[in-house]
């Protein structure tokens, strides 16, 4: 009989908590969450998009990212504006202090990669990639 700590649903939930709370630390004093991150890489890649383009980009669930979304435009961290051809829609945008600190914040989601992996060969962190994508639900 298996043991729960052999059980890979087990695995994988201590291994993202892991990976969730040395994340948080590197991103605690700009005061923002993993979530709050992973919604600036996505603004980064294409500023404007919706919370329904965030909600499919991102794989999250529409309450989320609308409580997120209100946080950090609270924040400071986006601008929510409504859109010019269809007013039913509301766009986020990038705050300048958003755009000022995406450098800073992107080497901080390196550095927690770097170290989660450290004591993995290039080899492994290349396997460990391809099997974690291989894991995802197709959208």
């Amino acid at each position: 009989m298996n043991q729960y700590q052999d059980c890979i649903i087990f695995l994988l939930a201590k291994a993202n908590q892991g990976a969730q709370g040395l994340f948080k630390k590197k991103l605690k004093s700009y005061g923002l969450t993993p979530v709050q991150h992973l919604i600036l890489e996505a603004l980064w890649n294409e500023d404007g998009l919706t919370a329904g383009d965030i909600v499919k980009r991102l794989v999250l669930d529409h309450a989320t990212v609308s409580g997120v979304v209100d946080r950090m435009s609270d924040s400071g961290w986006i601008v929510k504006k409504i859109d010019r051809e269809d007013k039913r829609y509301i766009r986020v945008h990038l705050s300048k202090k958003a755009r000022k600190l995406k450098d800073s914040l992107i080497h901080e989601r390196e550095r927690a990669n770097e170290e989660l992996l450290e004591n993995l060969s290039l080899e492994e962190k290349l396997l460990l990639k391809r099997l974690l994508r291989d894991l995802q639900p197709e959208t």
